[in-house]
């Protein structure tokens, strides 16, 4: 019996369809899903990071946020920069995400323009909500974590250390993570900041 699809309790299940957009046969286990994933993003932020003269205006874009995650994912999947096209347990119904993305983009160029928070807290905003969207069928956190450190980046700050370590393993680092997310859905920005530079 394999564990490919084993998700962590706090995580979003894949639907059926969604996990015959496997594209590499060799990936039966878990294990393996997670360093082909892993490969994948670490070519992803490659290659992000490689657009830093791209304009602030043109990253905060549902075309930058869509060719992220196809570059972060795809590689492992099919779907990779496709916005889900079914209902989870969390994040925005599904005909809502283009609407709810465009809003949260509009959102952050204004809290930029006019300095509504200090840097660091508009880019944690920023990931926060992008993280309660949840746009695309899988890996939702991960694209959110690495769009919010491009943003603080751009914004003159340093990446973010998200915990000083690998959220894809559950355990005590990711179960703080999602208790700061939480606190957070609470209007409580405090904990997700503290997460985020810890």
């Amino acid at each position: 019996m394999t564990d490919l699809f084993q998700e962590p309790d706090d995580a979003t299940p894949l639907e059926p369809h969604e996990r015959e957009g496997l594209l590499q046969t060799w990936i039966t286990h878990r294990s393996d899903l997670n360093e082909a994933e892993q490969e994948n993003i670490v070519e992803g932020a490659t290659w992000a990071r490689g657009r830093r003269r791209l304009p602030l205006e043109q990253m905060l874009t549902e075309d930058f946020m869509r060719t992220l995650h196809k570059r972060m994912f795809g590689d492992v999947w099919r779907w990779a920069g496709t916005f889900r096209m079914t209902e989870r347990n969390i994040g925005a119904q599904a005909y809502r995400i283009g609407m709810e993305l465009t809003s949260l983009l509009g959102d952050t160029r204004y809290w930029i323009e006019h300095e509504t928070f200090p840097p660091e807290e508009i880019a944690i905003r920023f990931h926060h909500r992008l993280v309660g969207i949840h746009p695309f069928p899988n890996g939702n956190g991960r694209h959110a974590r690495l769009a919010a450190d491009l943003l603080i980046q751009r914004l003159g700050g340093e990446p973010f250390s998200w915990g000083g370590g690998s959220l894809a393993d559950v355990g005590e680092l990711r179960a703080r993570y999602v208790a700061a997310l939480r606190a957070a859905d609470n209007y409580d920005i405090g904990p997700l900041l503290e997460f985020a530079r810890n």
